[in-house]
């Protein structure tokens, strides 16, 4: 049976941040099976105009085995004043087997408080911004991505893609991560420590 892989989208919402990672669970089509989510379904156009066709929070079965992928972008500073949205998305990432965010997407997990007491990262451009949401998570400054539990949580849009390689190789071995990166051509950073935007934007 294919794992379940249940991408959220939000209006404005970043591209690469759910198009990378999408890109890479893709590849693998016999094990993960993609379906997109919003608050309440239809066609979600974001930041760069892609628009995206999706079924609402309710249809969604989350479950141990699914994967719930929470992408970032400008959009979540306002959106982590829609508390219906953070009362369903809590609901979600509580029922999930593992929960990924990228970018500023970890801000809207830290406003359910589902990451209290959870180390987690962010991007590094909006990093104190999001750290002043929650002092509750254990924010880690320097980091490409960060592994606590069932959450992966990754710095700025790229590292979104770099984190779902990491995950693929925890959960299905690192032959099916390596196909992946592959198959997109892409050079893979599989050390979460080398985070080079974090030393120019928050400093050692």
């Amino acid at each position: 049976m294919r794992i379940p892989v249940n991408a959220v989208v939000f209006e404005d919402f970043e591209t690469l941040d759910i198009m990378g990672p999408v890109e890479f669970f893709g590849l693998l089509k016999d094990d993960y099976q993609i379906q997109f989510y919003s608050l309440h379904g239809g066609l979600i156009s974001n930041m760069h105009g892609v628009k995206i066709q999706t079924l609402p929070f309710k249809e969604m079965k989350a479950n141990a085995q699914s994967i719930l992928v929470i992408p970032g972008g400008v959009a979540t500073f306002e959106l982590i004043k829609n508390q219906e949205f953070l009362d369903q998305l809590k609901i979600l990432a509580n029922k999930s087997g593992h929960v990924l965010t990228i970018c500023t997407g970890s801000s809207l997990l830290a406003a359910t408080g589902v990451l209290d007491g959870i180390k987690a990262t962010s991007n590094k451009m909006a990093f104190e911004m999001v750290k002043n949401l929650n002092d509750k998570v254990l924010w880690q400054e320097h980091a490409r991505w960060v592994i606590d539990g069932k959450f992966y949580t990754s710095s700025g849009v790229s590292a979104g893609m770099d984190m779902t390689l990491a995950f693929i190789h925890d959960t299905k071995g690192e032959k099916a991560a390596q196909h992946s990166a592959e198959e997109a051509e892409y050079v893979w950073n599989n050390d979460p420590t080398i985070d080079p935007f974090s030393k120019k934007l928050i400093g050692d």
